[in-house]
């Protein structure tokens, strides 16, 4: 290889910087003048600043070009024409080399022009522009999304909520990682909002499962946290989903703002209530109920807790009574209100959980029942009371069989093989524990030299009911 060094070709780095500034510096007030003196000087105003912009953006003059851009978009906002302004931005938006914070610079200062726009249309052609500018860029993806956020309250304005519900859903706000959390959170929050006004629940269930519940674990977010879990309410009342529905009211009832006004606090306290005894039976469902009749401040709403207590305790509740009882006040909620198709299937299925405690009730306490003796315990006639029966061995709640013939329901399960040698193992254990406790008490005695009388006291005593196996060895 040769010794020689590469000579290197010479590169033309353009004006410096700081002439560029400094020529600008001179010749813009002189432009702006020429500008404002006579509308009809604009477009030579405007020749004069891109000819400007060009040596400043090849200069990489970074404050510079934005002071260009944002002006010449200016002069076309203040002379009222917003289609030349238009032009302009999507014409800088596009030259070769454009620095991309002189574009967000241009894209936020037209942003800011939108509340000064004549009329609507003229207003959404802005916005068509600028989603246009923005359309696939990341560094300006923040920007795209607050441009779409009006013009989707634009279009819910004019009636147009389906298109306003899919402009606004297309963003994937969750990518973006330049926009603030709480920024994202409330974007998800409207879009879930939109597609429940729309109708749309299966969308809305989607996309609220882009927002993580831990950081609702933050007190300064809690305004986000109730307006979550309350669109989350409206989702799982859709589906009848009464568990899920308490569980939501419970992450409500731990936020502090509500904790600390009486109203609220009472009112969620209620429903929490309310969805629990509604929600079906299940372990899950069992544990919760328990958990929630534990809370102290249930006393706040002592009418509803009683109701509470009669699914806690293992006795018949009379479905006549409940209704005579707390009737009065369940009707004046808005969880079983008159006249709601909603409230009234509510009220129904709050029958159906009397009936079904009642069910689980009597198998605790029976292991065989006439059908007649079950009818009057569950005030039910003979085909209803077969139907909530059927239902619960169905679910697998209670084990069941019913012999036709005879009217009898018996609960026993039956008992295989291995429970009944599983059980008579168990049992020999026991008993061969007595025995060996026995012989080493014995043994203690006879050592000690004590009378036989005592001998057959200790046997009986540690025996307890199986000691008669002992004194007849």
């Amino acid at each position: 290889m040769s010794d020689e060094p590469v000579l290197k070709a010479d590169k033309d780095c353009g004006t410096p910087a700081a002439l560029v500034t400094e020529a600008l510096d001179k010749q813009l007030p002189q432009i702006l003048s020429l500008a404002k003196a006579n509308e009809a000087n604009l477009p030579a105003a405007i020749e004069k600043l891109l000819a400007l912009e060009k040596q400043t953006r090849q200069a990489n003059d970074l404050a510079s070009t934005n002071r260009l851009l944002t002006t010449i978009i200016t002069l076309c906002k203040d002379a009222g024409d917003w289609k030349l302004m238009n032009e302009h931005v999507q014409i800088l938006s596009k030259k070769h080399g454009q620095l991309k914070p002189a574009i967000t610079k241009m894209v936020q200062t037209a942003m800011g022009f939108l509340d000064e726009t004549p009329d609507t249309e003229t207003k959404l052609s802005i916005i068509e522009t600028l989603r246009a500018v923005t359309e696939g860029k990341i560094f300006v993806e923040v920007e795209r999304a607050r441009i779409t956020r009006i013009l989707c309250h634009i279009k819910k304005a004019q009636g147009d909520l389906a298109g306003a519900t899919d402009v606004l859903c297309e963003l994937q706000v969750e990518t973006f990682g330049s926009m603030d959390r709480r920024e994202k959170t409330e974007f998800i929050l409207e879009q879930v909002e939109f597609c429940i006004e729309r109708g749309d629940f299966t969308q809305a269930a989607i996309l609220s499962r882009k927002i993580s519940t831990k950081y609702f674990a933050q007190k300064e977010v809690s305004d986000l946290k109730l307006k979550f879990y309350d669109q989350q309410i409206q989702l799982a009342k859709q589906e009848d989903k009464y568990l899920d529905v308490c569980k939501h009211y419970k992450a409500v009832y731990d936020t502090p703002s509500v904790v600390e006004d009486p109203d609220k606090l009472n009112s969620v306290l209620e429903r929490i209530i309310y969805y629990i005894i509604l929600a079906p039976y299940d372990n899950e469902q069992s544990d919760l109920l328990h958990r929630i009749h534990a809370d102290p401040n249930l006393s706040l709403v002592q009418k509803q807790s009683n109701l509470l207590k009669c699914f806690t305790v293992h006795e018949l509740m009379r479905w006549p009574l409940i209704a005579e009882n707390y009737g009065t006040e369940l009707r004046a909620s808005d969880v079983f209100a008159i006249g709601d198709p909603r409230a009234e299937k509510r009220w129904d299925d709050l029958r159906k959980r009397v009936i079904e405690h009642n069910v689980r009730v009597v198998a605790k306490y029976y292991t065989r029942i006439k059908m007649d003796r079950l009818k009057v315990l569950l005030d039910l006639d003979e085909d209803e009371a077969e139907t909530y029966l059927s239902q619960l061995v169905t679910q697998k709640t209670v084990y069941a069989k019913i012999d036709r013939p005879a009217r009898i329901i018996s609960f026993a399960e039956p008992r295989d093989a291995d429970d009944v040698l599983n059980e008579w193992s168990g049992n020999m254990k026991s008993l061969l524990g007595l025995l060996e406790r026995i012989d080493h008490l014995i043994t203690k005695v006879i050592h000690r030299g004590a009378p036989l009388y005592l001998f057959v006291l200790l046997t009986f005593v540690v025996g307890g009911n199986d000691g008669q196996y002992c004194s007849k060895g």
